[in-house]
């Protein structure tokens, strides 16, 4: 499992495709992005246009853990993009859309991290090398809304399990990979 985080626009896809290019002949892209607005069907274009052609791609945030046991192929390595993403989708799913103000995010971080043991079980269990793709959120000023603060924890959280259970973690800084396990 190999853990590569940092800002947006930090390079954490192109540090992906580079190391998964140097163990992987065949990749399983695991896509989490659904199309929300125009914008937002641009940019999963450009990533869908950016990747190598001969890559397979599942496109979902629902039930990773079961994907990765289920859809892997033999010699086939994994790039999961992006756990973010996932869990944001998984988020606005669970609490069915209600006013943030009125969401109680204990017992949803509880259930969103219990997904996040999933996947790292998951990961674990698969012959295949894993490649995680995730947004470093917490480099930042606290966010002034709820939502957003309640957000960058569960992500921080989650992220740091992720670390834990990796065996690799990349941080990405404008473009340059440093290896920080």
């Amino acid at each position: 499992m190999i853990l590569v985080t940092g800002g947006a626009r930090s390079g954490k896809s192109a540090q992906v495709e580079k190391l998964v290019a140097g163990q992987c002949q065949q990749v399983l892209y695991i896509a989490t992005s659904v199309v929300t607005d125009e914008e937002m069907a641009r940019r999963i274009a450009q990533h869908q246009a950016q990747r190598p052609a001969h890559w397979r791609t599942w496109e979902g945030y629902r039930a990773l853990d079961r994907v990765l046991r289920e859809q892997v192929q033999p010699g086939e390595g994994v790039v999961l993009e992006c756990i973010t993403t996932w869990l944001a989708n998984l988020l606005y799913e669970a609490s069915g859309g209600a006013d943030p103000d009125t969401l109680d995010f204990a017992p949803l971080e509880i259930w969103l991290q219990q997904q996040v043991d999933a996947l790292i079980a998951a990961c674990q269990h698969t012959a295949a090398p894993v490649f995680i793709v995730t947004n470093e959120l917490g480099m930042s000023i606290t966010p002034e809304n709820r939502l957003a603060r309640h957000f960058v924890d569960i992500a921080g959280r989650a992220n740091q399990k992720l670390a834990r259970a990796a065996d690799d973690v990349w941080l990405m800084v404008s473009g340059i990979g440093v290896k920080i396990k």
